[in-house]
């Protein structure tokens, strides 16, 4: 009798892939049993806004697969590796945190997809509230500062604040750091194109902002980089805080 040695080979990685397959189901179900606990116990917010967009866009990679992918086993891994990136991004989950975040691999179509996104969105941590007066504590040695209507303002939308004054060419920034709000302008001029933006590294329409910062005791210079020139498209692109905690630095560091 003569061994296949490579038919071998592929048997066994076929049933190791089941397998796990098999495990990570038993691993969901369990998840999804403890999933009637969350309506009794409150939680509070534990969902950034650039975590809530990685979410959205995992769940929309699963929409996809399971609108062309026909092989049961590569959706299993599909779900797998989706909810193992989303779960990386919280390291201290607590158990209704963790189940309330599994039910995303039950999402098969855009009508769940938004329904289980809904799910999460009262669990978004929302940006510090600010109002006109505290912007313009802020951008103290701006004189008439034009400010957008805070009122109106979902804060769990945002990980930064971001307005244009189209009139004096400026663009104003709110950011939070270590928990302090900070406010950072300078000029903007949009380049009617697309490009890469630095803060949410999407491709956007973009704009050359540069903001005059310290240098050093008694210098200054102009520092800056492109960025998209709305700001309400850059805090929906965001999926990671790195890109704008990088931008800060390079504007406030001298």
């Amino acid at each position: 009798m003569r061994w296949n040695f490579k038919q071998i080979a592929e048997s066994k990685v076929s049933f190791l892939i089941i397998r796990l397959c098999a495990l990570f189901q038993i691993y969901i179900n369990k998840e999804l049993a403890e999933m009637k606990k969350i309506n009794t116990v409150k939680m509070d917010p534990f969902i950034r806004n650039d975590q809530y967009n990685f979410i959205k866009f995992q769940t929309g990679s699963l929409v996809r697969g399971h609108a062309n992918i026909k092989d049961g086993n590569v959706l299993d891994a599909l779900k797998s590796n989706a909810l193992d990136q989303v779960l990386n991004l919280f390291p201290d989950l607590g158990n209704c945190q963790k189940t309330l975040l599994c039910q995303m691999v039950e999402v098969e179509d855009g009508s769940e997809a938004t329904r289980f996104l809904a799910e999460l969105k009262p669990y978004v941590i929302p940006f510090q509230h600010v109002t006109a007066e505290k912007a313009k504590k802020l951008f103290s040695k701006v004189k008439k500062l034009k400010t957008p209507d805070f009122g109106q303002i979902d804060f769990s939308g945002y990980s930064y604040l971001g307005w244009n004054d189209a009139g004096s060419g400026r663009k104003y920034m709110i950011v939070d750091i270590e928990g302090k709000l900070t406010g950072i302008h300078g000029t903007i001029k949009p380049g009617n194109k697309k490009g890469i933006c630095s803060i949410c590294n999407r491709t956007e329409e973009i704009g050359l902002f540069m903001a005059r910062v310290k240098s050093g005791k008694e210098t200054y210079t102009d520092r800056g980089n492109y960025i998209c020139y709305d700001s309400e498209k850059c805090n929906e692109n965001m999926m990671t805080l790195d890109h704008l905690n990088d931008f800060v630095e390079q504007l406030t560091k001298y």
